[in-house]
């Protein structure tokens, strides 16, 4: 099993925009997926691309917001309060995933499981781990 941590609040993956002149990626999502790569590269620099199929499991934290009282805040940090607002949790696994091609594995698609919650924190943050699935469990 792989695991590395992304520092700093989840970004979900953009819609890419149409002008005039093309097709580009939000400079926001483009940003979050080199910190992504960054992140993933600097755990396992050394490491062949993962083969075979994949089960990934995605925890995002989220800052929460300034206003909230003690209580809300100490039932938050306790998981009794999830993190329902934006960005969606599909959007945001997406941004992982896409970053991770041709990083971790050859492709996406290699992806046959997932998981993924979505919590508040005093530390924002992403924490992933990739595990290969075994011949026997398929």
């Amino acid at each position: 099993m792989r695991s590395f941590i992304i520092f700093g609040q989840p970004v979900a993956k953009g819609r890419p925009k149409v002008t005039k002149w093309g097709t580009y990626t939000p400079e926001k999502t483009v940003n979050y997926e080199n910190l992504v790569k960054m992140s993933y590269i600097e755990a396992y620099k050394d490491e062949k691309l993962l083969e075979g199929d994949l089960e990934v499991t995605i925890n995002f934290y989220f800052s929460m917001p300034k206003s909230t009282s003690k209580k809300t805040k100490e039932r938050m940090l306790n998981h009794e309060i999830m993190h329902n607002k934006r960005p969606d949790i599909d959007n945001c696994i997406k941004s992982i995933t896409d970053a991770l091609n041709k990083i971790a594995y050859k492709d996406d698609n290699q992806i046959v499981k997932i998981k993924a919650s979505k919590y508040y924190s005093d530390e924002p943050r992403t924490v992933v781990f990739i595990k290969k699935i075994r011949e026997a469990e398929q």
